[in-house]
């Protein structure tokens, strides 16, 4: 028998989501045609995958069989095609460092590996690793994420990072200000825009917690574009900005504060699909643990309480 590998991809979605319509929704097809092609793969393998009925979808003792199995096998098959055999496919979030610095020790630990590196948001990133589009993601989880797709993926903290104020050229130079002295802006966008993401979710929650009413300016994307913003904006506002970039503003004169009230952290997380690693994922995955450990990337220096999302605090202990 000829085993359609596309079929057993979807088998996989479905599997992880135990939902149709979500498993159609990450695959792009239509919920219809994700059912005849499950009725499809059943007929082939001569057994039922799926028990389902109108309000439930269950893995059969066949389909919980078939699935570890089906796992491996997209494993191998993704290491297959990959650049080289040996290659490992990231995505990361713009130029933020927290990925370029575990790229950077990866590539010194691992200098033969092929490494093809993407930029998109946590949601797109979390989809195409679900998807086996990705064999690392760096992002910010949500409940959402692990709600939805309980099974099928793991993950692990890697970096609490700072938020921070950034000032106007020829501002005074002060080790903390007010986060409720001057109007407080963000490169993101709001709930309700086309482009709201987990970013702008973190931010949300920051702005109700705080009670503050921040400036949504959208996101430009990288830090050269958001550079150019700065520069043309008026004075009389501070920019809430990652400690990344706001150290790079900080290089060309822009004075940098940390918030006075409360220290805002934004969660990175590393994941991966749950499945026999290749070498190369599994030592990314260890050069990442190295990293953080070295940098102290999960116990940051703060001048007042750290905040997140009560959620994301939850999200991070699940695994």
């Amino acid at each position: 028998m000829d085993l359609d590998l596309r079929l057993v991809r979807y088998f996989v979605v479905v599997a992880d989501e135990l939902h149709f319509g979500r498993a159609a929704a990450r695959l792009h097809i239509s919920q219809p045609a994700l059912s005849k092609q499950m009725r499809r793969l059943e007929d082939e393998l001569g057994f039922r995958l799926l028990a389902r009925d109108s309000r439930h979808v269950a893995l059969t003792p066949d389909g919980a069989r078939f699935l570890r199995e089906a796992r491996v096998l997209i494993a191998h098959a993704t290491r297959m095609t990959q650049v080289g055999g040996a290659g490992i496919r990231i995505a990361h979030i713009f130029d933020l460092d927290t990925s370029r610095l575990v790229l950077d020790a990866f590539a010194d630990r691992f200098p033969g590996v092929a490494v093809i590196a993407s930029s998109m948001d946590s949601r797109r990133q979390f989809d195409a690793l679900m998807n086996g589009l990705l064999d690392i993601a760096i992002l910010r989880l949500t409940p959402e994420m692990v709600h939805a797709h309980p099974l099928g993926w793991r993950h692990r903290p890697m970096r609490l990072e700072p938020l921070v104020l950034v000032g106007r050229s020829g501002d005074p130079v002060s080790d903390t200000v007010s986060l409720y002295e001057r109007p407080v802006e963000v490169f993101a966008d709001p709930r309700g825009s086309a482009l709201f993401n987990a970013q702008g979710e973190y931010l949300t929650a920051f702005e109700a917690s705080a009670g503050l009413g921040l400036h949504w300016l959208g996101n430009p994307g990288t830090f050269d574009q958001c550079l150019s913003r700065m520069l043309r904006a008026p004075a009389g506002a501070y920019l809430l900005e990652f400690e990344s970039y706001a150290l790079r503003y900080r290089g060309i004169g822009m004075p940098v504060h940390r918030p006075a009230e409360v220290q805002p952290v934004y969660p990175w997380s590393i994941a991966w699909r749950d499945e026999p690693l290749a070498p190369a994922t599994a030592g990314f995955i260890e050069v990442a643990a190295e990293v953080a450990a070295q940098r102290g990337w999960l116990t940051p220096d703060a001048r007042a309480p750290l905040w997140q999302p009560p959620a994301g605090e939850s999200v991070n202990a699940l695994r």
